[in-house]
């Protein structure tokens, strides 16, 4: 399973670093070209896209078989397909589509739980999680205003249970934070006062979260290869 008990052991896989090679130069692409949002168009919303389209290729490489027999692997591509749908729309969000983007990456989440899983449940993790997901809400709410003040409340939730569920299970835990990360900027930026550095925090971060989150599903291989990395215990 994509979740996995504290303790237990993981191992890499040497050859997964090549299959990743097109998202770091789809990535570099995006920062060196650095397209201006104040002009969005289809060509912009692809070269923002095109890590993500990578990420997909990483999983498929896999195989279809790959991807029928772990369930865990076809909601994170399934997840990543919407993330790039919710990239797409957030090109235009000044147009009126950053609703429709954060209905994307809402999906994206709830299918990214459902990778997780519930075990192990850990409910001190869920507790810390929630304790900092509402006081994200809190901080935001005198900001907020409209149809956004309970959107965000909901979008903060699931984002939240992902985040819980990523650190239950020590898996993509580091992703997760990130994607929490990504999303807090974009927040901040928008409803509550201009973050410097911004679209450079929320890509990088976002990016970066993307692939630690899809890298673990292809990851674990028998113990028997050479090329070994304990995974994480439970300590902190």
């Amino acid at each position: 399973k994509y979740a996995r008990r504290a303790g237990e052991h993981n191992v890499y896989h040497c050859s997964e670093g090549p299959k990743l090679v097109p998202f770091f130069k789809a990535t570099c692409v995006y920062f060196v070209l650095w397209l201006p949002t104040s002009s969005p168009s289809w060509f912009s919303a692809l070269i923002k896209c095109l890590p993500i389209f990578c990420l997909w290729v990483f999983l498929l490489a896999h195989g279809i078989n790959f991807l029928v027999s772990h369930r865990s692997a076809s909601r994170i591509l399934a997840g990543l397909i919407f993330s790039a749908v919710g990239d797409a729309f957030l090109i235009w969000q000044e147009q009126g589509y950053f609703i429709h983007g954060l209905l994307m990456f809402a999906i994206t989440h709830i299918l990214y739980s459902s990778a997780f899983g519930m075990k192990p449940l850990d409910l001190k993790a869920g507790l810390l999680m929630g304790v900092v997901s509402s006081s994200c809400y809190a901080f935001l709410y005198s900001y907020l205003s409209g149809p956004f003040t309970y959107l965000v409340a909901v979008y903060i939730a699931l984002i939240g249970f992902m985040g819980w569920r990523a650190v239950a299970g020590l898996s993509a835990c580091v992703g997760a934070m990130l994607f929490m990360v990504s999303d807090l900027t974009i927040a901040l930026n928008k409803f509550c006062f201009p973050v410097p550095y911004s679209r450079f925090i929320i890509m990088a971060t976002y990016y970066a979260a993307q692939m630690l989150i899809a890298l673990p599903v292809c990851s674990p291989l028998p113990r028997a290869h050479n090329c070994t990395v304990p995974a994480a215990t439970g300590e902190m």
